[in-house]
């Protein structure tokens, strides 16, 4: 019986199986094997729209939720709370659970066949508390069952693409997978023997492209609505700063639909009401009222991306108000995205030194997940491991190729 390799991401999601002996990605949108992990719920059509659909819909200004990095929300009490989205209670397991259907039965469709049981990735930890990491595997498990399928085995991602990257490794190499995710940073040292790999340690952290986002949201974009901004007392001529977490949310990925509820817009507008600058507070306002959350983390992660890749770049906001914008360079990213980068690359040298192996025997590094590609990144993980030979596995693919490697064998025994 056929199994699918699923590789649920933070920010993307693609899925595939091995065929006559080789991999096949599958297309779960036209012409794409990876789609935005993103949903959408149409408020006039009465459904949710799934990957690029879902984000063109909010882009388009239809009126519904937009919800991304779903993932980053497994463990968490939040998922199993119930909640009323076009006119259905659900919890955010059922959410997960009708996005995985989807990639089932896109699957099944492109391919013929039926997918009853599946191999996923899933990162070596989601949190950093052993409870919530737990539960977290739990939660992620029911979505599975949820979706339709009647089994899930499950796979680190890095060795998964520990598996898709052993050829560009020699005999005896010693390989470091490096795997920066939406949500997560994940790390698998292997060795490549005559027999295929051998994995001698695996370690991750709560860190990844979508904490990047954040962080430079934060730290070059909230000012503009108010973050850090002097709110007079209803009583009395002392002020206070305004309150830290709804800029936090605002700059959260996964948070930003909670923003829209009557008591965050409810606090936006007292806090324009009593601002010293009450020309920041009405955008953020402004922001809640129409909704612009999610465009204003679109503006911020597009920034970040041509910043890297130009040396320069700027945070276009003109969604929320016309020729408003960050300017943000090279030294801006280092500034915001270093500390970040630099938890991450004690994280790799972490998963080394558990395998008592020195630094300096690492030879191959390998780089997968869309935010290995940030230049901060890399230059971290240089720095402890320069000597070894730099390689960049497929950013989006790699986990996918090896879980759909791995997929027949991993319920072998199991009937």
């Amino acid at each position: 019986m056929a199994v699918l390799g699923v590789d649920f991401g933070t920010s993307n999601s693609a899925a595939g199986i091995l065929q006559d002996g080789a991999v096949h990605l599958i297309a779960l949108e036209q012409g794409q094997t990876t789609v935005p992990t993103a949903v959408f719920f149409d408020v006039d059509r009465k459904k949710m729209l799934t990957g690029s659909a879902a984000g063109a819909a909010l882009l388009a200004g239809q009126e519904g939720r937009y919800m991304r990095a779903l993932k980053s929300l497994l463990g968490q009490p939040l998922m199993r709370e119930r909640r009323t989205l076009l006119g259905e209670r659900v919890d955010f397991i059922d959410i997960v659970a009708r996005f995985l259907a989807a990639v089932k039965q896109t699957a099944e469709r492109e391919t013929g066949q039926r997918f009853d049981r599946a191999l996923s990735g899933r990162p070596v930890r989601f949190h950093g508390d052993d409870a919530r990491n737990a539960q977290a595997a739990e939660d992620l498990r029911e979505a599975y069952l949820r979706a339709g399928f009647d089994d899930v085995a499950f796979m680190y991602e890095p060795e998964a693409a520990a598996l898709a990257n052993r050829a560009v490794l020699g005999p005896e190499d010693l390989g470091l997978i490096v795997d920066v995710g939406g949500g997560t940073s994940d790390f698998t040292l292997f060795r490549n023997g005559a027999e295929g790999i051998r994995i001698l340690g695996s370690h991750g952290v709560r860190l990844g492209g979508t904490d990047f986002d954040r962080a430079l949201s934060l730290e070059t974009v909230m000012q503009l609505f108010g973050r850090g901004s002097e709110i007079r007392h209803a009583f009395g001529g002392q002020t206070h700063v305004a309150p830290a977490t709804i800029f936090n949310d605002l700059a959260t990925w996964q948070k930003i639909p909670f923003l829209y509820a009557p008591d965050s817009r409810r606090l936006a507008r007292d806090l324009a009401q009593y601002a010293v600058q009450p020309a920041l507070l009405a955008r953020l306002v402004g922001v809640l009222k129409d909704e612009l959350g999610h465009d204003i983390a679109f503006a911020a992660e597009a920034g970040k991306i041509a910043a890297n890749g130009t040396g320069a770049g700027r945070i276009d906001l003109g969604v929320v108000e016309r020729g408003l914008s960050v300017p943000l360079g090279p030294r801006d990213l280092l500034d915001v995205l270093g500390p970040l980068a630099d938890q991450m690359a004690q994280a790799a040298l972490e998963t080394v030194l558990q395998a008592n192996v020195a630094p300096a025997a690492v030879t191959h590094l390998v780089f997968v997940g869309g935010s290995s590609l940030m230049g901060v990144t890399r230059a971290a993980l240089g720095g402890i491991f320069g000597q070894a030979q730099v390689h960049h596995g497929s950013a989006l693919t790699a986990i996918v190729d090896g879980l759909s490697r791995a997929a027949e064998g991993a319920f072998e025994g199991s009937g």
